[in-house]
């Protein structure tokens, strides 16, 4: 049984975000959220939903990601997904929305093990709120990425080791035992 005041929060791994730079993140994260719910554990999916008049509009000429199937969280985790302790849609950044923050108090998870898309805009603030909320963020390297490439999910690493500690960068081999108990010797799977 997974440690209940953990959770794992995968971050914004849509249609719209999974491109050539960012898709080899999906099967880990695949493989990591299997194992995770196996062993009794809470997952969280956040969804970016864009809207018209959004910053990202206004001051990124960005209107993507606001309707299906763009905004779908992709097939390989939709199933995933259905079983999730919760998937929490946002406009923002970070989980920590009004829902968000509210669904992390009543479930009382204290550490927050963040993975997605990307590394250096949605993971970095999901991970950099929960330090601020007095949380103990981890940021799981080899499960998130950039879809604007590996210098982009290398910068967001930096930063957010600069945010929250570079002992709270982690890769999937590094969870403990305690949290997901499961074989480390297994090569993730498709």
């Amino acid at each position: 049984m997974a440690h209940k005041t953990a959770v794992l929060v995968v971050v914004d791994v849509q249609n719209g975000f999974v491109r050539e730079e960012s898709v080899h993140v999906v099967p880990v994260i695949a493989d990591l959220v299997r194992r995770w719910q196996a062993s009794g554990g809470d997952v969280v999916f956040t969804r970016y939903l864009n809207y018209a008049g959004s910053n990202f509009e206004k001051l990124f000429n960005w209107s993507k990601l606001m309707e299906s199937p763009e905004t779908d969280i992709v097939p390989v985790l939709a199933p995933y997904a259905q079983k999730a302790t919760a998937i929490v849609d946002k406009t923002t950044y970070t989980l920590f929305n009004k829902e968000g923050t509210a669904l992390v108090r009543e479930h009382g998870w204290t550490d927050l093990y963040v993975c997605g898309i990307a590394t250096e805009s949605c993971v970095l603030k999901t991970a950099v709120d929960a330090f601020e909320l007095d949380l103990t963020p981890w940021l799981i390297e080899d499960a998130s990425a950039s879809h604007a490439g590996p210098a982009a999910h290398d910068a967001g690493v930096l930063v957010t080791s600069r945010f929250i500690g570079p002992k709270q960068i982690i890769k999937v081999s590094e969870i403990p035992l305690s949290v997901l108990p499961t074989p480390r010797d297994q090569p993730l799977k498709a």
